[in-house]
């Protein structure tokens, strides 16, 4: 698959739309078990300022700690640090507007913009404090606010996750390029928790719903950007207008 396009299918053969029903069946039980993997976390999270795992694997991460070590977890932290997020988005958006790729453009602005939004309404419902100095080490980066869930891992999935998924879908299979942005845009989904739990900014249980919750805020970022992509939603005004005989007929 090259280009711009998805791949199409009939949505009024039968056979596809059994098919399709039983794919959503599965996919809602998915995010189902998800979400209740993640109320697991944010209850008792509600309650307990971090858990004795949490301080268990913090500890032991930063019992590496040297200057190198930081100064790489500082970097792949630095995306998702102050107004960084927003501007990001904000050229992503635009890039992806101006250069034709209008589904893209708002599939982008509604994972990663949305899943901001979402991620403070959660920080504020179950109000769990900062780790602090006197439990683990606090090394420089952005800790402002409130700890869970992660809004560096949420911002990392729904950003790059949604960026690798138009690069899966859109470059041409087998390409070098394919493959440099598809690592390019995975790699800090996997390795910002790490950063984020190494700087002391987060506990493991932040990082973790974040990945839990973010996740399924993708997927259905991707499934509406999927359904304007197959019905070119927001590309109308380039179809031409009926004929006369067509209006007829």
């Amino acid at each position: 698959m090259t280009g711009a396009d998805l791949p199409e299918t009939n949505a009024h053969d039968p056979k596809h739309r059994r098919v399709a029903a039983r794919r959503l069946v599965r996919a809602e039980l998915i995010y189902l078990v998800v979400l209740v993997c993640f109320a697991g976390i944010a209850i008792p999270a509600h309650y307990f300022a971090y858990f004795g795992w949490d301080l268990r694997i913090e500890q032991g991460l930063q019992s590496v700690a040297n200057p190198v070590l930081t100064a790489i977890m500082w970097a792949i932290s630095l995306p998702g640090n102050f107004a960084t997020p927003y501007v990001i988005t904000a050229v992503a958006v635009a890039a992806f507007w101006l250069t034709g790729f209008r589904s893209e453009s708002v599939g982008l602005l509604v994972s990663a913009g949305g899943s901001g939004a979402i991620n403070k309404l959660l920080k504020f419902a179950v109000g769990r404090p900062r780790p602090v100095d006197t439990l683990v080490q606090i090394l420089p980066s952005d800790r402002s606010g409130l700890s869970f869930p992660s809004g560096h891992v949420a911002f990392y999935v729904c950003f790059f996750g949604f960026l690798f998924f138009v690069v899966f879908a859109l470059f041409p299979r087998g390409s070098w390029l394919r493959r440099v942005f598809l690592i390019a845009t995975a790699l800090p989904v996997f390795t910002v928790a790490l950063s984020r739990v190494y700087l002391g900014a987060h506990w493991p249980s932040d990082t973790l719903a974040a990945y839990l919750w973010s996740s399924v805020w993708l997927a259905f970022a991707l499934h509406l950007y999927r359904r304007w992509k197959r019905n070119a939603t927001f590309h109308r005004t380039s179809v031409p207008p009926p004929t006369p005989d067509q209006k007829t007929t």
